[in-house]
Formats: C-alpha cells, structure tokens, sequence
C-alpha cells in the first residue's frame, strides 16, 4: 500500500532495478525513473507487475543531470500516486579518469547526477512526508564514499557527501517521522563489474582474494532487501546511518 520512487530503477542487473522489484514484490506501488531508457523501463514496469501483489507500476524518464528535473520527477510522481512514502536516491554514474585529466563537463555531470539530483530530490520530497506524517529517505551510497581507489576521484567524492547528507538530514527530520539512512554497497554484480571481470577473469579473482573475505561478489538483491527493510522497518531508532554491504572489504 505504500508508494516509492526508485530513481536509476532500468538497468538490466542494477541495483535500482532489484530494489524496484522487490517493493513491488512486497505490495508497493513504484514509479521507476531512468534517463532516456524506456525500453528498459517498459521491461522493469513489466517484471515489476508480474508480481502478486504489486501496486500501481509506472515509469518516468527524467535527465537527472539537468537543472530542476530532480524537482520535476517528485512533482510528477506525487500528481500520479498521490502520495510518496519512500525515495530512494539509487540513480549514479561513473566517470573512471586519473586525476588531472577529469574535464569540468565531466565533473559537473557526475555530481548533478550523484549528488545534485539526490539533494533536490530530497528537499522537494519533504513537504509531502510532512502533508501524510512521515516517510522513508534512502541514498544508495558506496564504500568508495569510505574507502579510495584509482580513478574514482569524483565519484567517491560525490558518495562520501550523500554520506554526510544522510546525517545531516536525518538531523534535522528525524523528529518529524522522515527516516533517514544510507546503503554504501561494495562490488556489486551489476553490469559494469561484471563486464569488466569478463574481460579480466583472472585479475578479478585476485581482487576478490586480497579484498573482499566473503571471496565473492555481492548480488543486487542483496542490496535490495535491505533497501525493503529500511523503507519498512519499525524500529525508527535506526536514523543517519550509513550501513556498509560489502562481504568485509572495509573490515581489514
């Protein structure tokens, strides 16, 4: 009976997509947003309605880099459904560049969409938390906003800040029932891992020995039911927390 808006919600093996699919799963109604994709969005609608008992399953296509669009999707979403109980601020690129060769075009782009959108996409959800008495804020951080690794300068960047943005929102609206946390995920099966260990097999398995303990990658359901526990969970005491799902990497 719930209604969340999941943004980066197209891409076949995505985070986005798993968490769609599983608030659809449990009952909810999502409007999944992507940029430009709605072939894949029309795909995700589908497998999210397959299940029992979804709710209403729509999708919107939203340039989350440009100016307003983040305001524009919550508009959008609350004249549809009415109401929005939960968003999850999923949508993030990658720009893999050595530092000094990062061009401004490209910075600007990768902290619009990781950052910028999130931030305003919050702001412009929160009068309608407050209208219904409460609702659930989930970023989709990474450990790269903990942890560095070569060529991720700006896109650690921009997760470290969703990071200090999950604290200082729930800050300041945990007492309004507007629960607040982040997900930081380790290496994730999604398709840009795993076109890369596709074309490193070996290198791949020597990164999993020397980093992660679990010898594994994670899948994006696990990330997935966790998102479904925060957005669901009544135990309100978990607020401004960043929680780490990375089979140990950050442990050693």
């Amino acid at each position: 009976g719930k209604v969340a808006v999941v943004t980066g919600a197209s891409t076949p093996q995505g985070i986005g997509n798993a968490i769609a699919k599983k608030f659809a799963e449990a009952g909810a109604s999502v409007f999944l947003v992507a940029e430009a994709t709605v072939a894949q969005l029309e795909t995700a609608v589908k497998a999210c309605q397959a299940f029992p008992r979804a709710g209403r399953i729509e999708h919107g296509v939203f340039d989350l880099s440009a100016a307003d669009a983040a305001e524009a999707m919550i508009a959008e979403a609350d004249r549809r459904f009415g109401r929005i109980d939960v968003l999850v601020n999923n949508a993030g690129i990658r720009a893999p560049l050595k530092f000094g060769d990062y061009p401004r075009d490209v910075y600007d782009k990768v902290v619009a969409v990781n950052l910028t959108s999130p931030f305003f996409a919050s702001q412009a959800v929160v009068p309608i938390m407050r209208r219904q008495g409460g609702g659930r804020i989930i970023f989709i951080a990474s450990q790269l906003g903990s942890v560095t690794y070569e060529r991720r300068a700006v896109y650690g960047l921009t997760k470290a800040a969703l990071i200090h943005l999950t604290k200082s929102i729930a800050l300041e609206l945990g007492r309004e029932g507007i629960i607040v946390n982040s997900i930081s995920p380790g290496p994730i099966a999604t398709g840009p891992i795993l076109a890369r260990n596709e074309a490193d097999p070996e290198g791949a398995k020597r990164r999993l020995e020397q980093y992660v303990p679990a010898g594994r990658f994670g899948e994006p359901w696990e990330i997935a039911d966790l998102a479904l526990y925060l957005a669901t969970t009544e135990a309100t005491f978990l607020q401004g927390e960043d929680i780490r799902v990375d089979g140990g990497y950050n442990i050693h």
